[in-house]
């Protein structure tokens, strides 16, 4: 079955992202087509939608200056699996708990933005996620904190702190799988569960 994922690309790291969703989509079976998201009229074309990093205050701007903000939130009130990554989860909280981010307000969680980069930069490990067999392994840059979690169910856990949440057809994740070889944690988000909808309905 051929798919098509638009990634946004506003800000961010979308090579990665394509490559990783494609490796995803043929261990799953699928043919997936990739379009970078940088305006308007893009995302309700797409299947599948991924939200990368990079600088959450300059996002946000950008996604509602553009347009593109009320696309990817019918995206997800449509049933349509969204993956959002590091700033991406900051930009679809609840709250950033920082007044200059403009939430989607698609993932029930309250997110404090650069929480583990408080104390270092970058880290990485190997994480129980609940929907994979054995680990993956996690790179953190910069990474934000989930504070709070609302109605959602949580994925991976750093310590006691959440750190892969979904909500409904939204994945949000403080750490960065598209910068690994292992397409899993996109497959779990993209092409299992929420992506049934896709497939059952186009």
């Amino acid at each position: 079955m051929s798919l098509h994922a638009g990634v946004v690309a506003v800000q961010g790291d979308v090579a990665e992202h394509a490559d990783a969703v494609r490796r995803a989509g043929r261990a799953h079976g699928h043919d997936v087509s990739v379009e970078a998201v940088r305006s308007a009229g893009v995302v309700p074309e797409c299947d599948l939608l991924l939200v990368p990093g990079g600088e959450s205050t300059t996002i946000s701007r950008l996604l509602h200056r553009g347009g593109i903000a009320t696309e990817i939130q019918a995206h997800a009130a449509a049933g349509k699996p969204i993956l959002a990554t590091c700033a991406g989860l900051i930009v679809c909280s609840r709250d950033a708990r920082d007044d200059r981010v403009d939430e989607l307000g698609l993932i029930d969680v309250a997110v404090e933005r650069n929480a583990f980069g408080r104390q270092r930069d970058s880290f990485e490990a190997d994480l129980d996620v609940s929907g994979l067999e054995e680990p993956f392994h996690a790179v953190f840059i910069r990474a934000p904190a989930i504070e709070e979690v609302g109605d959602v169910e949580v994925l991976a856990t750093v310590g006691d702190r959440p750190v892969a949440v979904r909500d409904g057809p939204v994945v949000g994740t403080a750490f960065h799988p598209e910068l690994t070889d292992d397409p899993r944690l996109h497959g779990l988000a993209l092409f299992e569960h929420a992506a049934a909808d896709v497939e059952a309905g186009g």
